[in-house]
């Protein structure tokens, strides 16, 4: 998965994790972004703030999607090196060497699905700030 600033590496965590950081500049943004373009009551008749709010939630949406699908992606990759790990510590269950490995991307495996709850923090909190901000100039449509 491409990203902004890199590839996603699903095979060094830090760097998965890196990347991720990088991929959620907008949902960390996101107080600055809305009190810099959406406009208040005495500067209203300057500024669409309907089209500035669909535009944000388009962004937003669409680097929520990217995210998760980059998350999702790594996740599988690492569950299949995780599944041929242990077909081989079937066949050779004496190998030490098999068995860290084998552990070790357990771990990560772990670790890139507990991402996916961090995400699920990050999208709501992002999406309750741009309701509060946008809720009278822009109303998101109803997500399945």
């Amino acid at each position: 998965m491409a990203a902004p600033g890199g590839t996603l590496n699903c095979e060094d965590f830090s760097m998965f994790q890196e990347v991720l950081k990088l991929m959620r500049t907008i949902d960390d943004r996101i107080v600055h972004s809305l009190n810099t373009t959406v406009p208040t009551v005495s500067f209203s008749g300057k500024v669409d703030a309907t089209q500035t709010c669909k535009q944000l939630y388009e962004s937003m949406m669409e680097a929520h999607l990217t995210r998760d699908k980059a998350i999702k992606s790594c996740i599988a990759q690492t569950s299949e090196v995780v599944g041929q790990l242990r077909e081989e510590r079937a066949k050779d269950s004496e190998n030490l060497t098999l068995l860290k490995q084998l552990r070790k991307e357990q771990t990560k495996l772990k670790l890139m699905q507990s991402e996916l709850n961090v995400e699920e923090v990050v999208n709501d909190r992002s999406l309750k700030v741009f309701s509060e901000r946008c809720r009278i100039h822009y109303i998101p449509p109803k997500v399945k």
